[in-house]
C-alpha cells in the first residue's frame, strides 16, 4: 500500500512539474512572440531576428580599456586616464585647474583669468560639469537656472556655422549672469542693473507631472518642465522663437569617443532604415572651426560638435563669455551696447584664452578615466543583461568600439571600450522633441547619449538629472520617455514582470 501511494505521489509531481514546464513554455512562447514582431530586424524568409546577448566577455568590466579608472573608495569622474603617462600628468592638472578656476572681470592683474561675460552662465568649466559629470537642474520654482542653459533659436536656416537661425538680440543662447554689480550681489532686479551690462534673462523651471501605469498595476510619477523667462533684458522674444533646456552632460571618456573611427560609426548608420528594424540612426554635419569645413558630429545633445576643441573652445566663448582663436568674438549680440562696450581680457593673441591654455583644457577633458563597471552577481544581474538585447536597448545603445591608432595618445590608441552608444541622431518621438533644428538634427533627434558611469552620477555630484532637460530622475523614469524609433523597446520593457525591468535597471546601473 505504501509503495502503490509513493508511486501515486511520483505521478502526481511530474504532473505538477509538466504543467509549470507548459506554462513556463507558453509564457516564453508569448513573451518572445512578441518581441519577434516589436523588435525583429531582417524578415526575410519569414523568420524574425532578434537579438540575443552576446557571450559576457570580462572585457565588459573595463569600460575605458586600459585608461579605466577605479570607482573606490569614491567615484570621480575627473580623474586621468589609468594609463596616462606620468611626463603627461603635469599638464593634465593643469588643464584641470583652469577648468576649475573662476574667471573674472577684466580688467585685472589676474591676466591668465580675466575677461568673464560680460554676459555668461558659468564662471568655470566646472560649475556645469560638477566634478566632471552631468549638470543639475532646480526642484524648485524659485531657484534659477544652474549648470543648464536654455537654446534659442527660429525656425529657418542659419549660417552654415551656426547650425540654427539666430535670434537678433539674443543670439542661440541665453546667458542668464553678468558682470554687473548689481547682479552679482543678487540684486536682480531690472532697474538695479539698468545702466549696467543686464544677463540677457533669468530662467525658472515649472514643473508638471504625469502618473505613468503599468500592465501590473505599478505606477510611477513622470514629470516635464517648463521654462518660465523672466526679465529679458535686450526685448520680447519673438513669437515664434524655437526653445531648448539643455542640461550639461557628463565629460569622461571623451579622449576615447574622439578616437572611435568615424568609419566604425557611419557603419551602425541606416538613415532609410533598410534594414527594416524600426532604428533609422543618421549622422549629423556639422561646422568645424579648426577645418574649416563641414564634418560629421558626435559631441553634443544633438551630436553638433565634431571634436573637443569645437567643444571646449565653444563652451568657452558661449558659456563663460570668454574669447578663444576659435571663437573669437564676444557673446554679446549687436543689440547689446552695453555689453559690448564693456573691457575685455584680450591677450598678445587678441583673445581672452590663448591658444596653449585652450589646449590644456583641451586635452585634460580628452584625458579624464572612465569608472569601471561595478559587478553585478547572481541571476538578476545576468538577466538583466539579456533583456538589455533582447529588447533591442542595444540597437542605439551599441555596447563597444574599438579606438583607432594614435600617435598623440597612444595611452588612448587601440583600446576596446564600452560607452554604450552609438553616436548618431534618433527620432524619440513628439515627447522628447524640442521642435528645435541643429545643423542635420531635426526637433525630435537626439544623440544616443552614452551610458558608461550613469549608476555613480548621483554620488560624483548629486545630480540625477537624465535627458537632455533633466527631466528623468531615474533609468526608469528615462526608457518611460523613449518614443519615436525607441517606442518598440519602451513597449516591451514596460510589458516585462517587475522583476524583469528591475534586473535591466540595475545592469544599466553597473555600466
Amino acid at each position: 500500500m505504501l509503495a502503490l501511494t509513493s508511486h501515486i505521489q511520483v505521478i502526481k509531481l511530474s504532473i505538477v512539474k509538466y504543467i509549470c514546464t507548459m506554462r513556463r513554455f507558453t509564457v516564453e512562447f508569448m513573451f518572445f512572440s512578441a518581441l519577434a514582431t516589436l523588435v525583429g530586424c531582417k524578415k526575410t524568409d519569414n523568420q524574425y531576428a532578434i537579438k540575443s546577448a552576446p557571450t559576457f566577455s570580462e572585457a565588459e568590466h573595463y569600460p575605458a580599456g586600459d585608461a579605466t579608472v577605479s570607482y573606490l573608495p569614491r567615484a570621480s569622474f575627473e580623474l586621468p586616464a589609468a594609463n596616462l603617462p606620468q611626463a603627461l600628468k603635469s599638464e593634465f592638472y593643469a588643464g584641470k585647474a583652469l577648468a576649475n578656476q573662476p574667471w573674472v572681470k577684466a580688467p585685472t592683474i589676474t591676466t591668465a583669468r580675466d575677461g568673464l561675460g560680460p554676459i555668461y552662465n558659468a564662471r568655470t568649466c566646472l560649475a556645469c560639469h560638477i566634478n566632471g559629470g552631468k549638470g543639475l537642474v532646480p526642484e524648485s520654482t524659485d531657484q534659477p537656472l544652474f549648470s543648464a542653459f536654455v537654446r534659442v533659436s527660429l525656425p529657418g536656416e542659419g549660417e552654415k556655422e551656426q547650425g540654427a537661425l539666430f535670434l537678433t538680440q539674443y543670439g542661440d543662447q541665453l546667458q542668464t549672469q553678468s558682470v554687473a554689480l548689481a547682479h552679482q550681489l543678487q540684486k536682480n532686479w531690472p532697474d538695479k542693473i539698468k545702466n549696467d551690462v543686464a544677463p540677457e534673462a533669468y530662467v525658472y523651471l515649472k514643473w508638471k507631472t504625469k502618473n505613468f501605469i503599468y500592465p501590473d498595476g505599478d505606477s510611477v510619477t513622470l514629470r516635464w518642465p517648463e521654462l518660465d523667462i523672466r526679465h529679458l533684458a535686450y526685448g520680447s522674444l519673438p513669437e515664434e522663437t524655437l526653445t531648448s533646456l539643455r542640461v550639461a552632460p557628463a565629460i569622461m571618456g571623451a579622449g576615447l569617443i574622439e578616437l572611435i573611427p568615424q568609419s566604425s560609426i557611419n557603419a551602425l548608420a541606416d538613415a532609410d532604415d533598410k534594414n527594416g528594424d524600426g532604428i533609422s540612426g543618421r549622422v549629423n554635419k556639422v561646422w568645424d572651426a579648426v577645418t574649416q569645413s563641414t564634418q560629421s558630429g558626435r559631441f553634443g545633445l544633438k551630436a553638433n560638435r565634431p571634436n573637443m576643441d569645437m567643444v571646449v573652445a565653444g563652451a568657452f566663448a558661449n558659456d563663460i563669455g570668454v574669447t578663444n582663436p576659435l571663437f573669437p568674438g564676444q557673446p554679446c549680440t549687436k543689440m547689446q551696447a552695453s555689453c559690448l562696450n564693456q573691457p575685455s581680457g584680450d591677450d598678445a593673441e587678441g583673445v581672452e584664452l590663448p591658444q596653449h591654455l585652450l589646449n590644456l583644457v583641451i586635452n585634460f577633458n580628452r584625458n579624464v578615466g572612465v569608472p569601471a563597471r561595478r559587478k553585478i552577481h547572481g541571476e538578476a544581474g545576468i538577466r538583466g543583461r539579456e533583456i538589455f538585447y533582447q529588447i533591442g536597448c542595444s540597437l542605439c545603445h551599441q555596447p563597444s568600439f574599438k579606438t583607432a591608432k594614435s600617435d598623440v595618445y597612444p595611452h588612448l590608441s587601440e583600446q576596446t571600450i564600452w560607452p554604450y552608444s552609438d553616436f548618431l541622431l534618433h527620432d524619440m518621438g513628439k515627447d522628447l522633441a524640442d521642435g528645435r533644428p541643429d545643423f542635420g538634427a531635426s526637433g525630435s533627434e537626439w544623440r544616443t547619449p552614452p551610458l558608461w558611469g550613469v549608476g555613480l552620477s548621483q554620488e560624483v555630484n548629486g545630480s540625477n538629472a537624465l535627458l537632455h532637460d533633466g527631466r528623468a530622475k531615474t533609468v526608469e523614469e528615462a526608457i518611460l520617455w523613449h518614443g519615436g524609433e525607441a517606442e518598440q523597446s519602451k513597449t516591451l520593457f514596460v510589458g516585462l514582470t517587475k522583476t524583469d525591468r528591475d534586473a535591466l535597471i540595475r545592469f544599466v546601473n553597473s555600466l
